[in-house]
């Protein structure tokens, strides 16, 4: 077999510089905001979310590729002999992981990958993978090897308010009301066996001051922590406090590179501006 074409769901948020030097194609999930359907990073950037909700008081819902969007998607490449490996979106969040499986059996030559994670916790391992494709190792081993690197990519984020997730459903009105009349901030965890997310710690205060404490206490939650990439992913935030969350990370490890993403539509209508997420892998 021929050469390896790398594919992810839109929602890794690789950002574009990482996503053109390895060529990683994106299925985009979909963004349903009033009666249009849109393609997330296509046509609908955040920004246009956001808007939306401050002039009418709407967010958009969210939707996974159907089988026939996958096969399409694919299609293309394996009708010229190439293998593709595929990285989802976490099972535990969306069906696209089923829906590409289903694509996957009609096509042969497409390997799907469940990442049980989401933004750059999934983008790590698109990494992963296109490190091996350089390697010229073969696409079974590629998602066999990925798979087994799941638990090893950690992935949290910081929501600096909870309107976003009372407004789409997620959260109580009682929770939301009181997390933002009292400056609690919770960090949202992601099961990097399942994707599933629950909440972990609840942080109060202003965001300069959440942000060091929970980058510091996910820093030292762990003493493996591979330096040679991390990552810092927003839903649309300052500079100065990515600079101040790298600088932060940076006191406690010689990370060879921090890669900075902003989010696409599907991780940013469920939380909101100015959520922050530190991503890293462990040994």
């Amino acid at each position: 077999m021929g050469k390896i074409i790398l594919s992810a769901d839109s929602t890794c948020d690789l950002g574009e510089m990482l996503r053109e030097k390895y060529n990683v194609y994106y299925r985009p999930l979909h963004i349903i905001l009033g009666d249009k359907q849109y393609d997330d990073g296509v046509d609908i950037a955040p920004d246009d979310i956001y808007d939306t909700y401050k002039k009418h008081r709407i967010l958009p819902k969210t939707a996974a590729p159907n089988p026939s969007e996958y096969v399409s998607h694919f299609k293309r490449w394996t009708d010229e002999g190439f293998e593709v490996v595929h990285i989802n979106i976490g099972s535990g969040l969306s069906s696209s992981f089923q829906n590409c499986c289903i694509a996957a059996a009609e096509l042969k030559n497409v390997y799907p990958i469940d990442s049980h994670n989401l933004s750059a916790g999934t983008g790590l391992l698109v990494l992963e993978a296109a490190e091996r494709i350089g390697q010229g190792m073969p696409a079974s081993q590629i998602q066999q090897e990925i798979m087994d690197l799941r638990t090893k990519s950690h992935a949290s984020f910081i929501v600096d308010n909870l309107t976003y997730l009372y407004e789409g459903g997620r959260c109580s009105a009682i929770a939301a009301l009181g997390a933002n009349i009292l400056n609690i901030k919770p960090c949202i965890e992601v099961d990097n066996t399942s994707g599933k997310m629950s909440v972990g710690k609840k942080y109060r205060g202003s965001l300069d001051k959440v942000l060091r404490h929970y980058t510091l206490d996910k820093l030292n939650q762990y003493t493996n922590i591979r330096t040679d990439k991390a990552y810092i992913a927003h839903s649309g935030i300052s500079e100065e406090r990515i600079n101040f969350v790298s600088d932060t990370m940076k006191e406690i490890y010689d990370f060879k590179e921090i890669y900075v993403s902003r989010a696409g539509c599907t991780i940013s209508s469920h939380c909101g501006p100015n959520t922050l997420g530190v991503f890293f892998m462990t040994k």
